[in-house]
């Protein structure tokens, strides 16, 4: 079912793709301009081009398209199951896989193998995306839990939103931290300078980070990080706001940084409350071989 939305333009000025994109919440720039392009945008009942100006008082209407399904097929992947039973799966991902498909990455996704490996899995989150309650970047590697039918997706889902679940990782990041832990608490958002981004925004969504120090190099410092909140890419923003951004990270870090396959981060431990006996479950997950390799280099190098 499509969405759709009744805007009346008050004070905002400019251009109507622009001015939508900061309205519309999880809506980039170039999707609203293809909204307008193919009519689904009114002004005062009447389509208008990309570049048309807002004025006071404008009524718009928007039908958000629906979107086509993609084809989402099971594919023999390997996949670490690290555990299984007729509720919960525990997946340890590793870096580089997507986790559901889209436009960009139709297959090869954890999806894709999940439906492959396992043959029941929740539907809550349709068929993109059966089973998966929380996701982890493509190249940040660790584990995730899995539903496996709609009472325990709700189940996990709530304990995510109450905040508690166990989610820690692991990241190496640029820089030597002179505080022994820390806490980060900021909002946040899209950015306003690159809609594919999130940066620190002015009422962006609530996102709290704990970190802590576990080992310092010359110019690195491993550090462990517990999430409060779950917001997208919010280890990866906060750490680069206060000034020590991933290794490895292609978007939020420094160009001249650490080889590897993206973004020291790993995500070592995942506890949650079995949905069925509320038993308290524990996993972790040592980090993978090219990140311990790392870290082996740079204390050689420190001492």
């Amino acid at each position: 079912m499509s969405n759709e939305y009744e805007i009346t333009i008050k004070q905002q000025k400019g251009r109507i793709d622009k001015v939508l994109a900061e309205i519309i919440p999880d809506k980039t720039r170039s999707a609203i301009q293809l909204w307008i392009k193919d009519g689904y945008v009114l002004v005062n009942d009447e389509a208008v081009k990309t570049n048309y100006k807002v004025q006071a008082g404008d009524e718009i209407k928007i039908t958000e398209p629906e979107l086509q399904e993609l084809d989402v097929v099971a594919e023999n992947i390997p996949l670490e199951i690290v555990y299984q039973d007729q509720d919960v799966v525990v997946i340890n991902k590793p870096q580089g896989m997507v986790v559901h498909p889209s436009a960009g990455h139709p297959n090869g996704t954890l999806v894709n193998a999940l439906l492959y490996h396992i043959h029941d899995l929740s539907g809550i989150n349709g068929k993109i995306r059966p089973g998966i309650v929380h996701r982890i970047d493509k190249d940040t590697s660790g584990l995730l839990m899995v539903a496996k039918n709609d009472l325990a997706h709700e189940k996990l889902a709530a304990q995510l939103k109450d905040k508690t679940s166990i989610r820690e990782y692991v990241a190496l990041v640029h820089g030597v931290i002179p505080h022994e832990k820390g806490t980060i608490d900021a909002p946040l958002g899209r950015s306003k300078l690159d809609r594919k981004k999130q940066d620190i925004v002015d009422g962006g969504r609530d996102a709290v980070t704990h970190f802590r120090v576990l080992e310092r190099f010359k110019d690195f410092t491993l550090v462990s990080l517990t999430l409060e909140t779950g917001r997208t890419h919010q280890i990866r923003v906060h750490m680069k706001y206060i000034g020590y951004p991933v290794a490895g990270d292609p978007v939020y870090g420094p160009r001249k940084t650490l080889p590897g396959n993206g973004q020291f981060l790993h995500a070592k431990k995942l506890g949650f409350k079995h949905p069925k006996n509320n038993e308290m479950m524990v996993f972790e997950k040592e980090i993978p071989e090219i990140f311990e390799e790392t870290l082996n280099k740079l204390r050689n190098i420190s001492e």
